[in-house]
């Protein structure tokens, strides 16, 4: 039996073979695998999806992109399955795989998502962790490349602390190869060894402190929410994080054909302003629809 092709972080999965899923989701997204009005590609397939983490996005176009490719889905969360009541996650991996044809997890530890991985006979796939959220990463380049062509070699900046989603940025500028301005608080930075990996493979990091200097001559700003689930100490982040505003003045700095993402949910005049979220500029909506398709190409390359 050959290995389960399981999708756990940008960085544990070859430049060309995110290629060839982007690929294969906007291949779907266009059409092109319908038979008779439908596509079929995970017919008779299921997924189990755990949710340790409550989820709007990350729920609905998983499920709604199984079913729509002719699979099946369970939705299991915290409480409603043994796991959160003191099963193994490895006990768990090993029922579940002879269930389903895939389990997709949401959750707090990266550890989990690991060990997961590592007693599953089927395909695992990150749905968000603490620590990164490549699904999140393949929408966000797939929706740039639909508005604005190849990614490769563009500046994108990122602008706000070194969460999960800067680390996934991080990843992919290593694989998709653009250059990635971190403008961040010092105090709320990513991890160095994260910065160290991309760099060790040929990636253009460059981190600042100055979101205006981060932020000039961009062809992509992106940022995200200044305080998460889980995180301590809102007024202290909200303190260090508010120079880092996206706002008019700010993506004027950027290039005349910039775009503007977040992945949401927004709170709207904290990291960004209303006028930016609801500008013309903004592809944040186009962004949260290519989850589902880039999800789609992800759920097809691990089970198809």
């Amino acid at each position: 039996m050959s290995a389960p092709k399981h999708f756990l972080d940008l960085h544990k999965v070859g430049a060309g073979t995110l290629r060839e899923i982007l690929d294969l989701g906007s291949a779907i997204k266009a059409g092109k695998y319908m038979a008779d009005g439908d596509t079929q590609l995970l017919s008779g397939k299921s997924l189990a999806m755990i949710f340790e983490k409550p989820s709007t996005r990350t729920r609905v176009s998983f499920e709604i992109g199984m079913k729509q490719l002719g699979g099946h889905v369970v939705v299991m969360d915290g409480q409603g399955s043994q796991l959160g009541h003191g099963e193994t996650v490895a006990d768990t991996a090993r029922v579940l795989s002879r269930y389903v044809d895939a389990i997709m997890i949401r959750t707090d530890d990266p550890a989990k998502l690991d060990e997961l991985a590592s007693y599953a006979s089927v395909p695992v796939i990150n749905g968000l962790t603490d620590d990164s959220h490549p699904c999140q990463l393949m929408a966000d380049v797939m929706t740039y490349e639909e508005h604005r062509g190849p990614i490769k070699g563009r500046k994108v900046t990122w602008c706000g602390d070194g969460n999960n989603m800067a680390a996934s940025y991080v990843h992919a500028a290593q694989r998709f190869g653009f250059d990635l301005t971190l403008a961040m608080p010092e105090e709320l930075s990513l991890p160095q060894e994260v910065i160290d990996w991309a760099v060790g493979e040929g990636a253009n990091i460059t981190v600042t402190h100055n979101a205006d200097e981060g932020c000039a001559r961009a062809d992509l700003i992106v940022t995200d929410t200044w305080v998460s689930m889980g995180d301590k100490d809102a007024e202290a982040r909200h303190n260090a994080l508010r120079p880092y505003q996206v706002d008019a003045r700010r993506l004027g700095l950027a290039q005349d054909d910039a775009v503007f993402m977040h992945c949401l949910p927004a709170h709207r005049d904290e990291e960004a302003t209303a006028e930016v979220l609801d500008g013309p500029q903004s592809v944040i909506w186009d962004e949260a629809e290519n989850r589902l398709h880039a999800q789609k190409g992800i759920l097809a390359w691990c089970m198809g």
